[in-house]
Protein backbone atom coordinates (compact mmCIF):
# COMPACT_ATOMS: atom_id res chain seq x y z
CA UNK A 1 0.00 0.00 0.00
CA UNK A 2 1.25 3.05 -1.18
CA UNK A 3 0.45 6.70 0.91
CA UNK A 4 3.24 8.67 -0.67
CA UNK A 5 1.85 12.18 -0.90
CA UNK A 6 -1.86 11.30 0.08
CA UNK A 7 -3.14 14.21 2.26
CA UNK A 8 -4.83 12.43 5.14
CA UNK A 9 -6.88 14.57 7.49
CA UNK A 10 -7.30 12.67 10.54
CA UNK A 11 -9.91 14.65 13.36
CA UNK A 12 -9.52 14.00 16.92
CA UNK A 13 -5.73 13.43 15.91
CA UNK A 14 -4.03 14.63 19.17
CA UNK A 15 -4.59 11.57 21.61
CA UNK A 16 -5.73 8.12 21.90
CA UNK A 17 -6.35 5.86 18.13
CA UNK A 18 -5.96 9.65 16.70
CA UNK A 19 -2.89 9.82 17.12
CA UNK A 20 -2.14 6.24 16.24
CA UNK A 21 -3.96 6.98 12.99
CA UNK A 22 -1.50 9.91 12.28
CA UNK A 23 1.33 8.28 13.03
CA UNK A 24 0.76 5.17 11.11
CA UNK A 25 -0.41 7.29 7.50
CA UNK A 26 3.08 9.41 8.55
CA UNK A 27 4.80 6.39 8.47
CA UNK A 28 3.44 5.78 4.98
CA UNK A 29 4.64 9.30 3.63
CA UNK A 30 1.17 10.81 3.64
CA UNK A 31 1.34 14.47 4.09
CA UNK A 32 -0.75 14.36 7.58
CA UNK A 33 -3.26 16.75 8.82
CA UNK A 34 -3.84 16.65 12.52
CA UNK A 35 -7.20 18.29 13.42
CA UNK A 36 -8.07 18.67 17.07
CA UNK A 37 -8.96 21.15 19.32
CA UNK A 38 -6.29 20.74 22.10
CA UNK A 39 -3.05 21.99 20.87
CA UNK A 40 -0.91 20.03 24.00
CA UNK A 41 -2.21 17.17 22.21
CA UNK A 42 -1.00 18.16 18.86
CA UNK A 43 2.15 18.90 19.51
CA UNK A 44 2.70 15.55 21.12
CA UNK A 45 1.51 13.81 18.21
CA UNK A 46 3.11 16.07 15.88
CA UNK A 47 6.65 15.52 17.84
CA UNK A 48 6.52 11.70 18.07
CA UNK A 49 5.66 11.66 13.81
CA UNK A 50 8.80 14.25 13.75
CA UNK A 51 10.81 12.21 15.87
CA UNK A 52 10.24 9.35 13.37
CA UNK A 53 11.76 11.72 10.23
CA UNK A 54 8.15 12.11 9.05
CA UNK A 55 6.12 16.08 8.43
CA UNK A 56 2.85 16.56 9.90
CA UNK A 57 0.68 19.83 10.19
CA UNK A 58 -1.85 20.87 12.55
CA UNK A 59 -5.05 22.96 12.55
CA UNK A 60 -7.02 23.10 16.01
CA UNK A 61 -10.46 22.10 15.05
CA UNK A 62 -13.53 22.07 17.14
CA UNK A 63 -15.76 19.50 15.39
CA UNK A 64 -19.00 20.77 17.45
CA UNK A 65 -18.70 24.26 15.34
CA UNK A 66 -19.90 24.14 11.50
CA UNK A 67 -17.14 27.06 11.04
CA UNK A 68 -14.13 25.43 12.14
CA UNK A 69 -14.90 22.53 10.03
CA UNK A 70 -15.30 24.46 6.80
CA UNK A 71 -12.40 26.17 7.75
CA UNK A 72 -10.36 23.38 8.28
CA UNK A 73 -11.25 21.76 4.66
CA UNK A 74 -10.38 25.25 3.12
CA UNK A 75 -6.93 25.64 4.73
CA UNK A 76 -6.05 21.99 3.92
CA UNK A 77 -6.84 22.64 0.24
CA UNK A 78 -5.44 25.90 0.21
CA UNK A 79 -2.24 24.52 1.32
CA UNK A 80 -1.66 21.39 -0.36
CA UNK A 81 -4.22 21.72 -3.22
CA UNK A 82 -6.59 18.25 -2.74
CA UNK A 83 -7.89 16.10 0.56
CA UNK A 84 -7.10 12.29 -0.45
CA UNK A 85 -8.63 10.82 2.73
CA UNK A 86 -10.58 11.71 5.80
CA UNK A 87 -10.54 9.92 8.82
CA UNK A 88 -13.46 10.93 11.18
CA UNK A 89 -12.29 9.71 14.53
CA UNK A 90 -12.89 12.74 16.54
CA UNK A 91 -15.23 12.03 19.88
CA UNK A 92 -16.56 12.27 23.46
CA UNK A 93 -17.80 10.19 26.22
CA UNK A 94 -20.35 10.72 28.36
CA UNK A 95 -21.83 8.07 30.94
CA UNK A 96 -24.89 9.43 32.71
CA UNK A 97 -27.75 8.27 33.63
CA UNK A 98 -30.69 8.71 31.07
CA UNK A 99 -32.96 10.05 34.40
CA UNK A 100 -29.93 12.75 34.73
CA UNK A 101 -28.49 13.10 31.13
CA UNK A 102 -29.08 16.87 30.24
CA UNK A 103 -31.03 17.99 26.75
CA UNK A 104 -27.45 19.87 26.75
CA UNK A 105 -25.54 17.28 26.97
CA UNK A 106 -26.77 14.96 24.79
CA UNK A 107 -26.80 17.95 21.77
CA UNK A 108 -23.52 18.41 22.93
CA UNK A 109 -22.51 14.69 22.25
CA UNK A 110 -24.32 14.12 19.07
CA UNK A 111 -22.89 17.29 17.37
CA UNK A 112 -19.41 16.45 18.27
CA UNK A 113 -19.20 12.43 17.73
CA UNK A 114 -22.48 12.45 14.73
CA UNK A 115 -23.42 15.49 13.29
CA UNK A 116 -19.55 16.19 12.82
CA UNK A 117 -18.90 12.87 10.67
CA UNK A 118 -21.76 14.39 8.01
CA UNK A 119 -20.08 17.92 8.07
CA UNK A 120 -16.63 17.05 7.57
CA UNK A 121 -17.61 14.19 5.34
CA UNK A 122 -19.55 16.47 3.18
CA UNK A 123 -17.11 19.39 3.11
CA UNK A 124 -14.44 17.11 1.85
CA UNK A 125 -16.42 15.13 -0.74
CA UNK A 126 -16.70 18.58 -2.17
CA UNK A 127 -13.08 18.65 -3.00
CA UNK A 128 -12.51 14.84 -3.32
CA UNK A 129 -15.75 14.93 -6.17
CA UNK A 130 -13.48 17.61 -7.97
CA UNK A 131 -10.18 15.86 -8.09
CA UNK A 132 -11.77 12.49 -8.86
CA UNK A 133 -12.17 10.55 -5.68
CA UNK A 134 -11.18 10.04 -2.44
CA UNK A 135 -11.79 7.39 0.76
CA UNK A 136 -13.21 8.40 4.00
CA UNK A 137 -13.29 5.79 7.03
CA UNK A 138 -15.58 6.98 10.37
CA UNK A 139 -14.93 5.67 13.67
CA UNK A 140 -17.95 4.29 15.52
CA UNK A 141 -17.85 1.30 18.19
CA UNK A 142 -18.68 -1.62 19.06
CA UNK A 143 -21.01 0.26 21.49
CA UNK A 144 -23.43 1.00 18.26
CA UNK A 145 -24.39 -2.70 18.89
CA UNK A 146 -24.15 -3.61 22.57
CA UNK A 147 -24.44 -1.06 25.58
CA UNK A 148 -23.34 -0.98 29.24
CA UNK A 149 -25.83 0.77 31.50
CA UNK A 150 -25.92 4.57 31.10
CA UNK A 151 -24.42 5.31 27.43
CA UNK A 152 -27.70 6.42 25.46
CA UNK A 153 -25.83 9.42 24.56
CA UNK A 154 -22.27 7.65 23.56
CA UNK A 155 -24.37 4.79 21.54
CA UNK A 156 -27.06 6.54 19.33
CA UNK A 157 -23.76 8.73 18.31
CA UNK A 158 -22.28 5.55 17.19
CA UNK A 159 -25.60 3.70 15.96
CA UNK A 160 -26.11 7.19 13.91
CA UNK A 161 -22.40 6.26 12.43
CA UNK A 162 -22.69 2.87 10.93
CA UNK A 163 -26.42 4.36 9.39
CA UNK A 164 -24.52 7.85 7.79
CA UNK A 165 -22.04 5.72 6.59
CA UNK A 166 -24.00 3.47 4.02
CA UNK A 167 -26.00 6.15 3.14
CA UNK A 168 -22.96 8.43 2.01
CA UNK A 169 -21.46 5.46 0.68
CA UNK A 170 -24.55 5.44 -1.54
CA UNK A 171 -24.56 9.43 -2.41
CA UNK A 172 -21.04 9.59 -3.02
CA UNK A 173 -20.39 6.31 -4.41
CA UNK A 174 -21.08 8.26 -8.29
CA UNK A 175 -17.98 10.65 -7.59
CA UNK A 176 -15.82 7.98 -6.75
CA UNK A 177 -15.56 8.39 -3.20
CA UNK A 178 -15.85 5.53 -0.58
CA UNK A 179 -17.19 5.42 3.02
CA UNK A 180 -16.58 2.98 4.94
CA UNK A 181 -16.42 2.90 9.19
CA UNK A 182 -14.54 0.77 12.05
CA UNK A 183 -16.18 -0.19 15.23
CA UNK A 184 -13.29 -0.32 17.54
CA UNK A 185 -13.95 -2.41 20.93
CA UNK A 186 -11.02 -2.26 24.06
CA UNK A 187 -8.25 -0.80 22.04
CA UNK A 188 -6.15 0.30 25.24
CA UNK A 189 -4.76 3.80 24.50
CA UNK A 190 -3.08 4.09 28.14
CA UNK A 191 -0.68 2.03 29.98
CA UNK A 192 -0.61 -1.21 28.47
CA UNK A 193 1.77 -2.84 30.49
CA UNK A 194 -0.67 -2.41 33.35
CA UNK A 195 -3.40 -4.70 31.68
CA UNK A 196 -4.16 -7.63 33.68
CA UNK A 197 -4.16 -11.09 32.52
CA UNK A 198 -8.20 -11.32 32.97
CA UNK A 199 -8.29 -8.17 30.64
CA UNK A 200 -6.19 -10.14 27.47
CA UNK A 201 -7.65 -13.11 28.39
CA UNK A 202 -11.59 -12.71 28.33
CA UNK A 203 -10.76 -11.73 24.26
CA UNK A 204 -10.62 -14.35 21.78
CA UNK A 205 -7.71 -12.79 20.37
CA UNK A 206 -6.42 -13.50 23.55
CA UNK A 207 -5.53 -9.77 24.09
CA UNK A 208 -6.53 -6.43 24.01
CA UNK A 209 -6.35 -4.11 21.34
CA UNK A 210 -4.17 -1.20 20.33
CA UNK A 211 -4.57 2.28 18.34
CA UNK A 212 -2.42 0.37 15.70
CA UNK A 213 -4.77 -2.42 14.56
CA UNK A 214 -7.02 0.21 14.17
CA UNK A 215 -4.68 2.21 11.95
CA UNK A 216 -3.36 -0.22 10.33
CA UNK A 217 -7.34 -0.93 9.46
CA UNK A 218 -7.48 2.68 8.06
CA UNK A 219 -4.82 1.94 5.76
CA UNK A 220 -6.31 -1.05 4.53
CA UNK A 221 -9.67 0.48 4.22
CA UNK A 222 -8.24 3.22 2.36
CA UNK A 223 -5.71 1.91 0.16
CA UNK A 224 -6.43 2.65 -3.95
CA UNK A 225 -5.82 -1.37 -4.05
CA UNK A 226 -9.39 -1.80 -2.11
CA UNK A 227 -11.21 -0.10 -4.34
CA UNK A 228 -14.54 -2.32 -4.66
CA UNK A 229 -14.73 -1.76 -0.56
CA UNK A 230 -17.56 1.09 0.27
CA UNK A 231 -20.49 1.03 2.74
CA UNK A 232 -18.88 -1.43 5.03
CA UNK A 233 -18.50 -1.40 8.87
CA UNK A 234 -15.43 -3.34 10.57
CA UNK A 235 -15.55 -4.49 13.67
CA UNK A 236 -12.08 -4.38 14.97
CA UNK A 237 -12.60 -6.36 18.79
CA UNK A 238 -10.06 -9.13 19.32
CA UNK A 239 -13.26 -11.30 18.57
CA UNK A 240 -15.42 -10.11 21.62
CA UNK A 241 -18.77 -9.33 20.13
CA UNK A 242 -18.99 -13.12 18.88
CA UNK A 243 -18.52 -14.03 22.27
CA UNK A 244 -21.53 -15.87 24.07
CA UNK A 245 -20.93 -15.04 27.58
CA UNK A 246 -23.40 -16.73 30.54
CA UNK A 247 -23.44 -15.98 34.23
CA UNK A 248 -22.30 -18.79 36.15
Amino acid sequence: MDFTNKVVIVTGGGRGIGRGIAQMYANYHAKVVIADRNLDDCQETKHLIREAGEECIIRLTDVGNPEDIVSLMNHVVEKYGRIDILINNAGITCWKSPYELAVEEWDSLLHINLRSVFLCSREAAKYMKEQGGGAIVNMASTRATMSEPHTEAYAASKGGILALTHALAVSLGPDRIRVNSISPGWIETGHYSELRKIDHEQHPSMRVGKPDDIARACLFLTSDQNDFITGENLVIDGGMTRKMIYEP
